[in-house]
């Protein structure tokens, strides 16, 4: 069995940790539908490019 100052201690952390996660800023990314393509020509692509990020600051 353990002691109430333990099972407290443990609930403290899991809801500390869990307050963390929420504060935690996230990127939802869209998913295409299922059974459905996107239909763009040639014509309509965007160009495309490279971007270099430098974390050498």
């Amino acid at each position: 069995m353990l002691d109430a100052f333990i099972i407290e201690e443990i609930k403290r952390r899991e809801q500390e940790r869990q307050r963390q996660d929420s504060e935690r800023p996230s990127v939802h990314i869209p998913l295409p539908e299922p059974g459905r393509a996107p239909q763009q020509s040639e014509e309509e692509k965007p160009p495309r490019g490279v971007v270099i990020i430098d974390l050498s600051i």
